[in-house]
């Protein structure tokens, strides 16, 4: 009960800071009109008497002090409700796309003894966590508030289908423990003055993320005038009332976690062990899909239908391979979590497309285009190719500008590499695409010119080997597009490309090429 206690105690100073600040503000006032009272009563500098003037001086001062302090107050709590909390974004899951869902964790609402969540939603991400509704505004202000519903529990999708049942109700347990804090009065007004105060602060400077919280955005233009100066005012006093609770949010929100911790506690407390290392091998490859498979796929406008299918093939494959992921392959012989939706491919369709409209944004043709995972080495690996051995091409159309456009073909490129023009190469290709490219800043660091020529000489290299040397484009769960030659996956392509590109030296390409019984003369379909 400690934990409770304690956190209580700060969501109390929480609500003592904005029981002060509220003081503040109405305490000029308050003068004021006792000033104006003791005026009208000649209790207080009585006309004729010979301390008038100097207490009508004194009812001026105060009375614009007031008024000013009310005009800031007023301003400033017209910010507050106007602002909206960031809400992650998500996807609601109805109870009836999810009876045994909803079931489950009733009951382990039920066993924890605390209320359970008014919904449950699903988020591109490998976390959970409880979110607050925010209160409808009232039409009528002489009704009372109807009861606040209970916060929605929003669960990592990987989650979903990597986790068997078992792990997810013992994953889930402490999170849905913190029903009981939200349900607390003064936890629960603690936070609701706390996510105003940051919704004011942020509002027109963020954009909705993960992980409950904002993703930075572009800054609003400042404000000139009059609204410029009440807007800086305000954004002060948010930040000293920010200043003045920052200390009392985080230990609330520890305390809490240890709470909710602390309840779950009785509620299959072994298997949640065993769960954590699942959740850090279910990030890993979740991470590992969104940037070596679905963003080769959202760069050419086709999001990948089930993603979420894609990272259970991902870490069994993983799994498969790394002899530190023995044993994982054996779980998947009990029942998955997604068995609790009733049209698991609807949501994983669903959250996919959430996914690349968080991790990429729009796409360069306007719309997206669905894409499932049998097409991917055709419409993916193939076209993604096709269309870095073009940018490649006319990169080295750049460098001789005088010149008519050269044929598409690897001698012409290699012979470039070989004089010694990969530097110029590499900055002609990083400055087109600069131009044409539009960067996932969320899955990818930037990149040197150099990395970005030995990516488009592999693809020529992959497309010529498809065009004239019976290869064909692959995918692997892991490392995404692959070039497969006799149905054998090679690896030993990086080696060659790199001497060539970033010494010049293109002996080994052409030997790799001439084993591999690839045509250089050849033009490359682009």
């Amino acid at each position: 009960m400690a934990a409770v206690d304690t956190a209580r105690a700060h969501a109390q100073a929480v609500l003592r800071v904005r029981g002060l600040a509220l003081a503040a503000a109405v305490m000029p006032a308050a003068v004021a009109v006792v000033l104006l009272a003791g005026r009208f009563t000649g209790r207080i500098g009585a006309p004729g008497s010979s301390d008038a003037t100097g207490w009508d001086a004194a009812r001026w001062a105060v009375c614009a002090v007031a008024a000013l302090t009310l005009l800031v107050a007023g301003l400033t709590a017209r910010a507050y409700h106007r602002a909206v909390p960031p809400r992650t974004p998500a996807v609601p899951l109805k109870r009836v796309e999810a009876p045994e869902l909803y079931r489950l964790i009733d009951e382990l609402a039920d066993r924890l003894d605390v209320p359970a969540p008014s919904a449950v939603a699903l988020t591109p991400d490998c976390d959970s966590w409880l979110e607050d509704v925010p209160q409808a505004r009232r039409a009528r202000p002489l009704r009372p508030h109807p009861e606040p519903p209970g916060p929605v529990l929003v669960i990592g999708s990987p989650f979903l289908w990597w986790m068997r049942a078992g792990e997810l109700r013992a994953l889930l347990a402490p999170v849905v423990a913190g029903t009981a804090a939200s349900a607390d009065p003064e936890i629960a007004a603690a936070r609701r003055f706390l996510r105003s105060l940051d919704a004011s602060l942020d509002s027109g400077h963020a954009a909705p993320g993960l992980g409950g919280g904002t993703l930075a955005g572009p800054p609003r233009p400042e404000r000139r005038g009059p609204a410029g100066l009440a807007e800086r005012i305000t954004r002060g006093i948010t930040r000293r009332l920010l200043g003045a609770c920052r200390g009392h949010a985080a230990e609330l929100e520890r305390s809490v976690a240890s709470w909710a911790s602390e309840q779950a506690r009785t509620v299959d407390y072994g298997l949640r062990i065993a769960a954590q290392e699942q959740v850090g091998l279910a990030y890993a490859g979740w991470d590992r899909l969104l940037t070596r498979v679905a963003l080769p796929a959202w760069r050419l406008g086709r999001h990948p239908a089930h993603l979420n299918a894609g990272v259970v093939s991902a870490l069994t494959e993983l799994s498969r391979r790394d002899r530190l992921a023995d044993g994982y392959g054996t779980r998947l012989g009990d029942r998955p979590a997604c068995d609790l939706l009733e049209e698991p491919g609807t949501v994983d369709r669903a959250v996919s497309r959430l996914a690349a409209e968080l991790f990429f944004g729009s796409p360069a043709a306007g719309a997206w285009h669905e894409l499932e995972w049998t097409d991917y080495p055709a419409d993916v690996v193939d076209a993604g190719w096709r269309a870095r051995a073009a940018a490649l091409q006319t990169a080295l159309d750049r460098l001789a500008p005088q010149a008519r456009p050269g044929s598409p073909t690897l001698t012409r490129l290699l012979v470039r590499l070989a004089e010694g023009e990969g530097e110029q190469l590499a900055a002609a290709l990083a400055a087109q695409l600069a131009r044409t490219t539009a960067p996932a800043p969320l899955l990818e660091t930037a990149r040197s010119g150099r990395d970005l020529l030995v990516d488009h000489v592999t693809a020529m290299v992959c497309c010529a080997a498809v065009d004239t040397a019976g290869g064909a484009p692959g995918l692997d769960w892991l490392d995404g597009p692959v070039l497969l030659l006799g149905g054998i996956r090679r690896t030993d392509l990086a080696g060659p490309v790199a001497q060539a590109v970033e010494q010049g030296q293109d002996g080994p390409l052409r030997a790799w090429l001439d084993a591999a019984d690839v045509r250089l003369e050849k033009p490359v379909r682009l």
